[in-house]
């Protein structure tokens, strides 16, 4: 974490064997699906090292696809049998890392609904049905425009917003215009009450003067996974 994560290239294999993190019954916290009771799918490997990842996903294991949806379904019935989590939500690290393809369609064939969470520098062929959201990374020089093929399919945008981090202090234009994308601004979690406040009255300030939408990490909040 914190920009100590390995660098993971893109995997090039069927999609039949996933590198997964964790899996776990959870609400969504953050972003369009907010409150949602959710299926998390944690991947592992990102292919890129942010020095403000506040996520462990190295550990990971290799999951027949089968096995994995097996654990999705098992986790999505309440006490009764009922499936009542019926949102998948694909993270990492960064899941379009994998072939990831025909994981969604069986997700979509099985009646679920599908997010995932990306960083908008890499591409798979996916299924129409799935909601994209995509957090932008700042390089140093500014953001690099999400690559044209992602772009149009996109859901919403997620930019991170801290106070102390001079590339962070507001969000880029990274294409969004050109398809009313909607854009959350989200306070960065330092690891300091003092600087994750001060990251939330900013968010809360770029929200107001601009229109964005304010997006809080309500697992946090809760003491969630």
């Amino acid at each position: 974490m914190h920009g100590k994560n390995p660098i993971r290239p893109p995997v090039l294999d069927d999609g039949q064997n996933l590198e997964v993190k964790s899996i776990f019954a959870t609400l969504q916290g953050e972003g369009i699906y907010v409150g949602v009771p959710s299926v998390f799918v944690r991947l592992g490997g990102c292919n890129l090292a942010c020095s403000f990842c506040d996520t462990e996903f190295e550990d990971a294991a290799v999951m027949p696809l089968a096995d994995i949806l097996a654990q999705v379904d098992r986790l999505s019935r309440n006490d009764d049998g009922v499936c009542v989590r019926k949102l998948v939500v694909i993270t990492g690290g960064e899941p379009l890392r994998q072939n990831i393809a025909q994981f969604c369609e069986k997700l979509l064939a099985n009646g679920f609904m599908v997010q995932i969470e990306t960083n908008g520098t890499l591409y798979r062929n996916l299924p129409q049905r799935i909601d994209i959201i995509c957090s932008p990374k700042n390089t140093g020089q500014g953001y690099m425009p999400i690559r044209g093929d992602l772009l149009e399919k996109i859901s919403a945008l997620k930019f991170i917003i801290s106070a102390s981090e001079n590339n962070y202090r507001n969000i880029g234009e990274v294409g969004q215009s050109k398809y009313n994308i909607p854009v959350f601004v989200q306070p960065m979690d330092e690891g300091s009450a003092a600087k994750n406040a001060a990251n939330t009255e900013l968010a809360l300030a770029l929200a107001m003067q601009y229109g964005y939408r304010l997006s809080l990490q309500t697992h946090k909040i809760l003491k969630i996974e």
